[in-house]
């Protein structure tokens, strides 16, 4: 829920590698405002290829937020997001009343524009238990269960991601009831009005632009900065796509060829997600990647009149 106000967030999403931080620069420059960053891998500062965190020349284009901004020693929650992005807006809007977001991550964008959900505290040991779980019987038993409990938040979960897996699997386990059965329950007062842009692409094209972008970061170290981090591989925030399969390469369990193929399938099924995470997403003005730039801020000046 939005209040009626001359405050506006434009925020940038789409799939991966689709151009959202290349645009997000030039709206942002155009409105001569800042950007909160939404992509919940590149909180880090210990990730930096992998995470495709922008250039040093985008970040020195326009002031970015939440950018390598905490270490992946760190315990760092969307509800902290929530809180530390909505701080950082108020102070943005006090200066100009237009804000950009760019950020691929849905759970993340959704926290900033609608809020969080509240879900009542379950028994500890279900969490232990489950981790115990996935040790065990690993991912795919985990899904499984989920898709059994909750089949509704088990098509948007990330999938891949253990702890959003596990988190809704408790929720299920300790309350006897779907995850998703907690979901909207409460409406969040928010000081601005959003517009919501979205990049897409023919899947071809998107998965053309997806194989080139791991190409690249092979190419500028991606196996030298797994490595370096390989001690801290159990860690929440390495849990993610690029990362993974560089350490099963570094266990013996994948040649590296292998472990590049599966960086780039597993990058495609994430953007595959992502897709129909903001497809769902209400309000959206969608546009082809290659759209010029001044259709799209026609477009934003159309709302903010």
């Amino acid at each position: 829920m939005y209040s009626k106000n001359n405050k506006y967030l434009i925020v940038v999403i789409g799939p991966t590698a689709i151009g959202k931080t290349a645009l997000g620069i030039k709206i942002a420059q155009h409105y001569k405002s800042q950007i909160i960053s939404c992509d919940s891998r590149q909180f880090y500062k210990e990730m930096y290829i992998g995470t495709a965190v922008p250039s040093d020349e985008e970040l020195s284009a326009v002031p970015h937020h939440f950018i390598q901004n905490i270490s992946i020693h760190t315990s760092y929650s969307v509800g902290d997001f929530e809180r530390d992005a909505i701080a950082k807006l108020d102070e943005l809007f006090q200066q100009n009343p237009i804000q950009v977001m760019v950020g691929g991550s849905g759970l993340f964008v959704n926290a900033i524009l609608n809020g969080l959900d509240n879900f009542p505290d379950v028994d500890p040991s279900i969490r232990e238990q489950l981790n115990n779980d996935l040790d065990t019987f690993g991912l795919a038993h985990l899904q499984n269960q989920l898709k059994e409990l909750d089949p509704i938040h088990y098509e948007k979960v990330a999938l891949d991601n253990p702890q959003r897996v596990i988190r809704a699997l408790e929720i299920c386990l300790g309350t006897g009831k779907p995850y998703s059965s907690f979901l909207k329950q409460k409406e969040t007062l928010r000081s601005f009005t959003p517009i919501i842009i979205g990049l897409q692409a023919d899947r071809e094209l998107m998965y053309d632009r997806i194989n080139k972008r791991v190409d690249n970061m092979i190419n500028a170290g991606l196996i030298k900065e797994a490595t370096e981090l390989y001690p801290f591989k159990e860690h929440n925030a390495l849990q993610t796509v690029g990362y993974r399969e560089i350490f099963s390469y570094l266990d013996n369990e994948f040649d590296l060829a292998f472990a590049i193929e599966e960086i780039k399938k597993n990058t495609r099924r994430f953007a595959k997600r992502q897709i129909t995470w903001f497809k769902r997403t209400e309000n959206v003005h969608w546009f082809d990647y290659t759209t010029d730039l001044q259709t799209i801020i026609d477009t934003i000046d159309k709302q903010t009149k």
